[in-house]
């Protein structure tokens, strides 16, 4: 079998799964997306990276003695359809890897990553990803089960909180957050985020 190491020897019409993702050694971070390759964006510029830096910091504490764990990129994330039970990687179609995430339920956890849904993500907006972090990612995490998202915009220095309805799988806008205020998600409420050091350069 070839050895997949660069962008060009992939076909990008193309339905790959969990088990061809596993096989390649790309020069370029990729995310699959059910089934398709997703460019991710040129490495994070220096505000993206304080503000993934500073969160991480911030939140680190609070779950460093709980069950629910943090983790930042790189870190792969495998997305099931929440209607099927998926467990060989030939059955999967779906892996992200969000900026930060939080996960609960231990069994999730295995030696690559994360196998189903977080239940925090965020994910911070670049310029080149703006519209995938805002289109696509917001339908695949609402129906793969992410209680908690939040979107943050740098530039803007704001931070959107959607929350899950899991009546009918959609999210609901909960809170929109300036660079001035005290944020929590609701999954944790008595974790309090000063965003005036989240968006400090």
């Amino acid at each position: 079998m070839t050895k997949i190491t660069r962008l060009s020897q992939l076909d990008l019409n193309r339905t790959y799964t969990y088990a061809d993702y596993l096989t390649w050694r790309l020069n370029k971070t990729v995310e699959l997306i059910k089934g398709k390759i997703m460019l991710m964006s040129p490495a994070p510029n220096l505000k993206h990276q304080s503000i993934s830096g500073q969160l991480h910091g911030l939140c680190f504490n609070y779950f460093r003695r709980k069950t629910c764990r943090l983790f930042a990129a790189p870190f792969d994330v495998r997305l099931i359809d929440v209607t099927k039970s998926a467990k060989a990687n030939k059955d999967i179609f779906t892996v992200v890897q969000p900026d930060l995430c939080v996960i609960c339920d231990p069994k999730k956890l295995d030696s690559k990553g994360c196998l189903g849904a977080p239940d925090w993500i965020i994910e911070i907006l670049s310029k080149g990803n703006s519209k995938k972090e805002m289109q696509t990612k917001y339908a695949l995490y609402a129906e793969s089960g992410v209680k908690e998202y939040w979107i943050i915009y740098p530039y803007e220095e704001a931070v959107h909180q959607f929350v899950l309805n899991e009546a009918d799988n959609h999210y609901q806008l909960m809170a929109m957050f300036s660079g001035e205020d005290i944020a929590s998600p609701y999954l944790f409420p008595d974790l309090e985020i000063d965003l005036r050091e989240v968006f400090r350069d």
